[in-house]
């Protein structure tokens, strides 16, 4: 397989985040995926292959319309993957994992609210839920897509969180943080319903960030 350097070099970025949601503790087994945009489509990781063993030729190509070759078997999950990227050209990474807390709260159907300034990093006052459907399914696309207007992540309702961002750095870091605050969350619910940050000011603390380059994705 004939590859360009940039294109080695996203499939090689890919493989290593993969294994890097694992050492962090936010994804378990094979039960993650990762897509990049890359010329006009997105590269995304292939279904049921084990992080370690994961080779540069699995990584998945894939055109705008679904297509692919027929020999290779993407994600079970490259349909939301596809469409977040066609709804969303500021977006160049799709990180879906199944960290622990994010997904307490996904299965209690929760969204996180403003309990702490950085979530202004994932865009907004805010993490929703989307509702659940199906993995895989067109129908969980669709909920993904809609729970991600004017943010950069969600939870997915009996899943997990989805990440994305303007580099698979960046939606990397946002995942665990996404995490982080899953996690805070949960630990102030031991002790009650915790007071909330306002809008105003989360909007506030996203200008700021900004500035940063922390929120741009």
């Amino acid at each position: 397989m004939s590859m360009t350097a940039d294109e080695l070099d996203k499939r090689q970025a890919i493989i290593g985040a993969c294994r890097r949601m694992n050492a962090l503790g936010i994804n378990q087994g094979t039960s993650g995926n990762i897509s990049v945009r890359h010329a006009d489509g997105l590269l995304v990781t292939p279904t049921s292959v084990p992080y370690d063993a994961m080779t540069l030729d699995q990584i998945v190509f894939m055109a705008m319309d679904g297509s692919h070759a027929p020999t290779q078997k993407p994600s079970s999950e490259w349909r939301f993957h596809l469409d977040i990227l066609k709804a969303r050209p500021d977006v160049h990474a799709v990180v879906h994992a199944h960290p622990t807390y994010c997904t307490i709260l996904a299965i209690m159907g929760r969204e996180i609210p403003p309990v702490h300034y950085m979530i202004a990093a994932a865009g907004g006052d805010s993490i929703r839920c989307a509702p659940y459907a199906t993995f895989g399914t067109a129908e969980l696309s669709e909920h993904a897509v809609r729970a991600l207007e004017g943010r950069l992540a969600c939870l997915l309702d009996h899943h997990g969180m989805i990440a994305v961002g303007k580099s698979l750095d960046k939606a990397m870091w946002l995942a665990v943080e996404v995490e982080t605050l899953a996690r805070q969350y949960h630990g102030c619910l031991q002790l009650g319903e915790p007071p909330l940050l306002s809008s105003a000011e989360i909007e506030r603390v996203r200008q700021r960030m900004s500035g940063y380059g922390m929120s741009e994705g």
